[in-house]
């Protein structure tokens, strides 16, 4: 399933850029578009939630933790 993006408010400037750039490549702007997002995200990782985890308990381990519920507490008796 493809889906749809819709980007608002560009400025006109960079409307011309990018219909310049697609013209370059031999593409529509559309495409363009679509290319650049593609490029720009490619490299990006997905986050794996248990080594992020993992690294967040290893940069405080050794601290003093105060328990939810105590924090929960807390909150609700300053009201």
């Amino acid at each position: 399933m493809s889906g749809s993006l819709h980007v608002r408010n560009l400025d006109d400037d960079l409307i011309r850029r990018l219909k310049r750039r697609a013209g370059r490549h031999g593409r529509s702007a559309e495409a363009e578009h679509r290319e650049i997002l593609r490029k720009a995200l490619a490299s990006e990782n997905e986050i794996d939630f248990l080594a992020l985890a993992a690294e967040l308990r290893a940069l405080t381990k050794g601290r003093k933790h105060t328990p939810s519920e105590e924090l929960m507490r807390e909150g609700r008796d300053a009201r």
